[in-house]
């Protein structure tokens, strides 16, 4: 028999006491105010935004510094352009007319009416110090004469080859780029191209404030869409939330809908299948405490009764005594078993050592055959050893021969083996009784557990079964049925040789 083990308890934590409310108008707004940004697509949409925000207050100075600088590139192309055709036109007039001043003044002359400069761009002519003609005219304030620009260009005597931007806070940037005027190797002047990029510098700020007002347009549309589409993305967790707030022990329904692919339905589909195993387990307690109170109730009303009608007749009172003793002995088997059954999911169920398997099988067959008056047969004892608890295993094997006496007949023949494998240790129990039907081979290591075609001669409750079950689990290994009605049944306890 299998021996009687501590029990082990398990106790539920009850929820928290929900959070007092506070009164009022005041409180019910306070506490929608507070629900939704403890939300997590609240959260997800703030983080969002503060990165949205952080990227446009990086942009908006780039773009700035880009625009312009596409902006001072143009500016730049341009002088060079406008200095490159008075150069080439002044070289050809150079290598055909005489080098007089005349001469000079009627080419400038004609190149300043023939060539019209872009808008905000000027040329300026500087002969002997002294402004001679600009195209445009008049000139902008910042570059007439008297002005700062003008005194610097009337003192060059050497060209800009590129160039120069000059920052004037009132008028923006200047640049400019010059050509030194000579006759004979003799300084006369100097020619002036000039860009003012005032007008070019408030158009890209103007671009730069419509930049930043279509960002803004758009983060506030981007988050108002997200802010819809993300309510649809996350209802699985909202629903996750309403169910885990609706589950009750007497509720356990609630499922999710599993919709699409990806990180949340995935969540979806093992939340439902958890509610699944919690249901089935739920379940199961509920079946396994109505059969044992059933079980229980039975040997106690049988007492109670028999204890209601005993009188003085001492032989009648024996007789009582007997069978409450007898009664209480069966409740005393019953709950160990019951025992055994919650202590085989602890860590410290098994007793492990090596166990030689030829004489091991041989003392359970001497075991066994003190069962029942059965044909008993030892089909194989097997050879070398395995890692197991020898208690445990030896009960198992009790339990499977007592359950087969219960369902052959004397002439019947009960066979124990046992064969080592490369990976496993098999036992088994085999019989020519009535076998068991498909049907019943699904349920009857369920607990009280009873096949509808078997004849049970003890006064067990149906445990037998699940505890041979429960110790093979223990082993990490499994128990094999095998059975067909009018044939037999042959039980096989399968352990692994490596339990790790």
């Amino acid at each position: 028999m299998i021996p009687p083990n501590r029990s082990s308890s398990i106790q539920l934590s009850s929820p928290p006491p929900p959070a007092i409310a506070r009164g009022g108008i005041s409180g019910a707004v306070w506490t929608s105010g507070n629900r939704l940004f403890g939300e997590t697509r609240t959260r997800i949409l703030l983080l969002y935004a503060l990165t949205m925000a952080s990227i446009f207050l990086a942009a908006v100075p780039i773009f700035r510094m880009l625009v312009f600088a596409e902006i001072d590139r143009q500016e730049r192309a341009d002088l060079r352009e406008e200095l490159a055709l008075f150069q080439r036109k002044y070289e050809a007039w150079d290598a055909q007319s005489p080098e007089t001043e005349a001469a000079l003044i009627e080419f400038i002359d004609g190149f300043l009416e023939t060539e019209r400069p872009p808008d905000e761009n000027f040329h300026i002519v500087i002969l002997d110090g002294q402004l001679y003609r600009a195209n445009p005219s008049p000139l902008p304030e910042v570059i007439r004469p008297g002005s700062g620009m003008m005194e610097r260009w009337q003192t060059l005597r050497a060209p800009v080859r590129d160039a120069v931007q000059f920052r004037d806070p009132t008028v923006g940037s200047i640049l400019f780029k010059t050509y030194v005027l000579e006759i004979n190797d003799d300084y006369h002047g100097v020619f002036v191209a000039v860009h003012i990029s005032a007008e070019e510098r408030a158009e890209a700020v103007g671009v730069v404030y419509v930049f930043i007002t279509m960002v803004i347009a758009a983060m506030v549309l981007s988050l108002l869409l997200a802010w819809i589409g993300s309510r649809q993305l996350l209802k699985p967790v909202r629903q996750l939330a309403e169910a885990t707030r609706n589950i009750g022990e007497a509720d356990l329904s609630q499922r999710l809908s599993v919709e699409g692919t990806g990180e949340l339905a995935t969540l979806a589909a093992n939340f439902n299948a958890m509610m699944d195993r919690v249901e089935q387990a739920f379940d199961s307690q509920r079946n396994f405490v109505n059969d044992a109170g059933h079980e229980l109730r039975t040997p106690l009303t049988i007492i109670q009764g028999h204890l209601e009608l005993m009188d003085d007749d001492p032989e009648e009172q024996a007789k009582t005594v007997a069978l409450v003793i007898d009664e209480l002995e069966r409740m005393g088997r019953f709950v160990n078993d019951l025992v055994l059954l919650a202590k085989s999911e602890r860590t410290d169920f098994l007793q492990l050592e090596t166990i030689d398997v030829y004489p091991f099988i041989d003392e359970i067959f001497n075991k066994i055959t003190a069962i029942g008056d059965r044909q008993w047969r030892l089909a194989n004892q097997g050879q070398g050893t395995f890692i197991g608890d020898r208690q445990w295993i030896t009960g198992a094997l009790i339990n499977l021969a007592q359950n087969a006496t219960q369902h052959t007949q004397p002439t019947d023949t009960i066979e124990l083996g046992a064969v080592r494998t490369a990976q496993q240790m098999r036992l088994w129990i085999r019989d020519t009784g009535v076998g068991i039907s498909p049907g019943d081979q699904k349920r009857i290591f369920d607990r009280f557990a009873r096949a509808a075609n078997g004849k049970r001669r003890s006064g067990g409750a149906g445990l037998g079964l699940a505890i041979v079950k429960a110790i093979a689990e223990a082993h990490n290994g499994h128990v094999e049925l095998d059975s067909q009605l009018g044939k037999g049944s042959t039980f096989t306890l399968v352990l692994p040789l490596d339990l790790a």
